[in-house]
């Protein structure tokens, strides 16, 4: 070995040494406790606040943290479905559809080790008691997502709220209309605006009613008349004449006569009532509505409509692949449901299959963060029951477009007449 290499070497070795012998100051002393034990020259514990719920924990330990809700052998998800008032049939669909999910998703394992714990809360039926079930949700149970909720009566205020906590939600929540903007919240299914828009796009094209006169009948519920106007702003921007808005109240008759066509928003129950008046009235105008809203209620609806109403569906049965609708089937079977509120079932089951795939590629080490980063990397999900779902930066709905079909009354014989197609990302 040259001799000059050898010298070097050993000059090296004789400075570590000696630097290893060096007797640390009290500073560096400090120092070197803090970063090995996580405790200060005193021998408190450091403690740091961390995240957005801004929780206090000992500074060593963050490596090991682990987002709430979340357990080496755990995860657990929260929902609010109501039990009791006007939607506390719709409450309970989906309250079965999750609870079937959950048990599929454990008896197989559960995702990467963890179990799934569901948290079902009834959010009551006005502001007060559904934001003090969400903040139960977030603050004593400490859930790691939301899943599917169905609490109308949170309105925007749902956005801001997650936003705040952090909290990443999965769900079809614009199905009644209000709009929910966040970067926390994916919806599989197209929102009460998109089917709106994708009926108004098929009459424009195929029905020759752009010279109206055209009704949007509401009922006075903010979220609903938000999709009101959006609609109207639309129609307007693209070439339809006389559009005008009016809230329905079902208990008076001061509905307009003489419309053309009749956007229709609310329920199915009121549907029917509002297709009867016109009748009687001697006017059989085209009809137009979510099948979501109102497919319930169309066996009330008079057979002078027959082919005259036109509803959006997010699906249709020729997008169900035979394992989608094996898995659905077996998932009624077992938790004794029928057809009634199919919508909502197929928006409930989509939602659970997009949090688990979003799980399984955020991996073992997961996080809120890195779910919100897996789902909105998703692009031509296959749920078996819709068509293709993706999302996206700024792209938060999985689908934004429906397919159109057409009603032959009374034997209530359905005809698709435009299949899915994406409409324009604003009005």
């Amino acid at each position: 070995m040259n001799t000059a290499l050898v010298l070097g070497l050993l000059l090296l070795g004789s400075i570590a040494l000696g630097a290893q012998a060096l007797p640390l100051s009290l500073s560096e002393s400090a120092g070197k406790r803090l970063y090995r034990e996580g405790v200060s020259a005193s021998g408190e514990p450091n403690m740091a606040r961390v995240g957005a719920s801004n929780r206090v924990l000992p500074a060593k330990r963050l490596a090991e943290d682990r987002d709430p809700g979340l357990t080496p052998d755990s995860l657990y998800l929260g929902t609010l479905l109501p039990a009791t008032g006007p939607l506390s049939e719709e409450g309970a669909t989906v309250a079965a559809v999750l609870k079937g999910c959950v048990a599929r998703i454990n008896e197989a394992g559960g995702i990467h080790g963890r179990q799934l714990r569901l948290t079902i809360l009834d959010p009551g039926t006005d502001r007060a008691s559904a934001e003090k079930a969400l903040d139960r949700l977030i603050d004593e149970e400490q859930v790691f997502a939301l899943i599917a909720p169905l609490a109308p009566a949170l309105d925007v205020d749902l956005a801001v709220r997650l936003e705040r906590a952090g909290i990443p939600l999965i769900g079809p929540l614009s199905l009644q209309g209000t709009p929910h903007t966040s970067r926390q919240i994916f919806e599989p299914l197209p929102g009460l605006r998109e089917q709106l828009i994708a009926l108004a796009e098929y009459a424009g094209a195929s029905l020759r009613v752009l010279q109206g006169p055209t009704l949007i009948a509401y009922p006075d519920d903010s979220g609903q008349r938000l999709a009101a106007q959006e609609l109207s702003q639309y129609l307007q921007g693209h070439a339809w004449q006389q559009v005008r808005l009016q809230a329905y109240d079902p208990t008076r008759d001061d509905l307009p006569l003489g419309s053309r066509s009749v956007f229709y928003l609310g329920s199915g129950s009121d549907f029917s009532r509002l297709a009867e008046r016109l009748q009687t009235a001697g006017q059989v105008p085209y009809l137009f509505a979510a099948s979501n809203q109102v497919a319930g209620n169309l066996m009330q609806v008079p057979e002078g409509f027959s082919r005259r109403v036109f509803l959006a569906y997010p699906f249709v049965p020729s997008d169900w692949t035979l394992a989608g609708r094996q898995a659905l089937t077996r998932l009624r079977e077992h938790q004794g449901l029928g057809g009634q509120h199919t919508v909502l079932q197929v928006g409930a089951f989509s939602s659970m299959m997009l949090l688990s795939e979003g799980m399984k590629q955020a991996g073992r080490d997961a996080s809120r963060e890195k779910l919100v980063s897996a789902l909105e990397g998703l692009h031509d999900f296959d749920t078996g029951l819709t068509p293709l779902i993706s999302f996206g930066p700024g792209r938060r709905q999985g689908l934004s477009g429906a397919h159109i079909v057409t009603v032959d009354l009374p034997g209530q014989r359905f005809y698709l007449v435009a299949p899915y197609k994406p409409v324009a990302a604003t009005p």
